[in-house]
C-alpha cells in the first residue's frame, strides 16, 4: 500500500469534526484537524494535506478568507463543507478557488464521493510545477504518482509528506534546477522562512534513498541555486 492521502478537516463544531474524522479514517485517509482559521494556515503550511475539508464558520477567520489566503500560493483540492445554503454562497466560494462545495446536513455517502473526486483530480494532475509524468523509475529508484507508492531495491519507502512532496516535485521535473525559493514557496508557501528546512528534509531523504548520502546519485545539489533530481538517462546513471 502506498501513503495513504492527508485530508485537514477545519471545522469548529467538536462533534462534527469527530463525525469527519471518523468517517474519514474509516476509509483509510490519514485525518488532522484544526478548529481556528489560524491553525487551518499552520497546517496546511507544515503538513501538506492532499485535500482540504473547510467550514466557512471559524471562530477568528470567515473561511472564505482561509480559502483565499491558501489559494494565493496552493492549488491543493478545498471542498466546502458549510451550513451556508444560498445561492451566492456557494458562488462566492467557488469564484474564491474552491474545488466544490457541500451544505449541511450531507451524507456519507455524498461527502466521501466528492472526496474520492476532488483527490482523483489531485492525483492525476500531478505535484509540481511539470504536472505531467506519471511516474519515475530507472531501475532503483520508482515512484508512481497515482499509488503515492516509492519503492527502491530494499523494498517500499516511507516518507513523510513534506518528503514525499519534495521527492515528487524533484522527480516530476528531473534534469531540472529547482531553486530554492521555488521549493520553499511549493512546500510551505508564503509563510516559509529560511533555506534550514528545506536542507533537513533533503537530508533525511537522501538518507532515506541514497545508498551514499554523502555521495548522492539521485539528489543533487546545485550549489547557491537549488536541488535537481537526475535524469534516467543522464550520462551520471552509466
Amino acid at each position: 500500500m502506498g501513503i495513504r492521502p492527508l485530508i485537514l478537516v477545519v471545522e469548529d463544531e467538536r462533534a462534527i469534526a469527530d463525525f469527519l474524522s471518523a468517517q474519514l479514517s474509516t476509509s483509510h485517509y490519514r485525518v488532522l484537524t484544526a478548529c481556528t482559521g489560524a491553525q487551518a494556515i499552520s497546517m496546511a503550511t507544515s503538513h501538506c494535506p492532499d485535500l482540504v475539508l473547510l467550514d466557512l464558520g471559524l471562530p477568528d477567520r470567515d473561511g472564505l478568507e482561509i480559502l483565499a489566503d491558501i489559494r494565493t500560493w496552493s492549488a491543493l483540492p478545498i471542498v466546502i463543507v458549510s451550513a451556508r445554503n444560498q445561492e451566492e454562497d456557494i458562488v462566492q466560494a467557488l469564484d474564491h478557488g474552491a474545488d466544490d462545495y457541500i451544505t449541511k446536513p450531507f451524507s456519507n455517502s455524498v461527502l466521501m464521493a466528492r472526496v474520492r473526486t476532488a483527490l482523483r483530480k489531485r492525483f492525476a494532475n500531478g505535484e509540481g510545477p511539470a504536472r505531467t509524468k506519471q511516474s519515475f523509475g530507472d531501475g532503483r529508484l520508482s515512484i508512481d504518482y497515482g499509488k503515492r507508492l516509492i519503492t527502491t531495491h530494499e523494498g517500499q519507502l516511507h516518507l513523510t509528506p513534506v518528503e514525499y512532496k519534495m521527492l515528487t516535485l524533484l522527480a516530476q521535473n528531473a534534469g531540472q534546477v529547482l531553486t530554492y525559493s521555488l521549493l520553499r514557496k511549493e512546500l510551505w508557501g508564503p509563510y516559509a522562512g529560511d533555506n534550514r528546512a528545506l536542507r533537513v528534509n533533503m537530508a533525511n531523504l537522501r538518507r532515506k534513498i541514497e545508498e551514499n548520502s554523502a555521495d548522492p546519485q539521485f539528489l543533487l545539489t546545485e550549489i547557491g541555486v537549488g536541488y535537481r533530481m537526475i535524469e534516467s538517462d543522464d550520462e551520471e546513471f552509466d
